[in-house]
Order: structure tokens, then sequence, then C-alpha cells
């Protein structure tokens, strides 16, 4: 379990867009409002978007109450009592969450994440430093092409769900690098 928490907290901070410290509405509003800028969603393909990025957030993450701010604890203790309650049923949970957030960032519905697909998608929240997420891109894909979005799922679900640090974890070694 201690692999796992220490992920979990790596996972609160990268949700935390704005690096106050906690998780709230305006990580909400400021991973949305960025995400449809760089892409430059408009209209009711922006509204959409802004839509289906508060229901993942108020879903998967505020666990607590829609938009209700959580800190690195409460995280980490209802992910870890999630899990400990039914390994197989958090597990599908979070392939849900996981599906869910990239069908969301998959914006022109093809079924694969591309370099700049998957650079605005970390921008979007709070990860600036584009050559890092460039090359956390380039571990799920040598030739840096699209990659298919089951595999950025599957290994998502590996990161929040995997107690074995030694099995070879791309988004541990992303977060390792300084993403």
């Amino acid at each position: 379990m201690d692999y796992l928490n220490k992920k979990w907290k790596i996972w609160y901070n990268s949700l935390d867009v704005n690096h106050d410290g906690k998780i709230s509405i305006e990580d909400v509003e400021e991973s949305r409002n960025k995400f449809t800028n760089l892409h430059e969603l408009v209209g009711d393909k922006a509204k959409g978007v802004q839509v289906n990025f508060e229901d993942w957030w108020n879903k998967y993450i505020f666990r607590t109450g829609a938009g209700k701010e959580i800190s690195e604890s409460e995280f980490v203790q209802q992910l870890t009592e999630s899990y400990k309650k039914d390994k197989a049923g958090f597990i599908k949970e979070m392939q849900a969450c996981f599906d869910c957030i990239f069908d969301v960032i998959d914006t022109n519905k093809d079924r694969t994440i591309d370099e700049d697909e998957f650079v605005y998608a970390f921008k979007a929240f709070g990860h600036e430093n584009e050559a890092l997420v460039r090359k956390a891109f380039s571990l799920y894909n040598r030739d840096n092409q699209h990659v298919p979005l089951k595999d950025i799922v599957s290994e998502w679900v590996k990161f929040v769900t995997e107690e074995d640090s030694s099995k070879k974890d791309i988004i541990m070694e992303a977060f390792k690098e300084g993403f």
C-alpha cells in the first residue's frame, strides 16, 4: 500500500492545476479553460468539453461532493478505502475514470492521442514544461506518432492501481523525470 499511496499523492499533486496545495473548483476552472483555449474550441464544442471536464472532476476527483475542495490526505484516504474494500471494483472505476478523461482530451475523436494533444492536455493540468511533457509522451511511443487511446488509459490505470514497484510503469517514470 505504501507504493500506491506514494503514487496517489503524485496523482493528487498533478491535479493541483494552480499549484496552491489543494484541489478545488479553481483547478477545474483553470484546467477546462486552458484546455478549450489551447485547442481553440468555441461554441457548442467548447461548452461540451467544459461540461465533460467538470463532470469528470466531480465524479472521480471530488469524491466527497461535487466541487468540494479536497486535501491530499482526504484524497489518498478515499482511494485507500475504495481499493481495500474492493480491488477489482476500484480497478474498474479507475478504468472508467481514465476512459472518460482521455475521451474528452481526444478532441478529434480518432481514438489516438498525438504529441500535440498530449502536450495541450498536460498544459491544461498545469504542466507547463513542454520539453518534459514531450519526453513523457516519448515513453509511450518512440517515433512520436499517434498513441492508441487504450494504451494511454491502460498506463494510467496501472499507475493508480499497481502495487508492485518492480513492474514497469511509464507514468511513474515520467513523474520521476520531473513531469
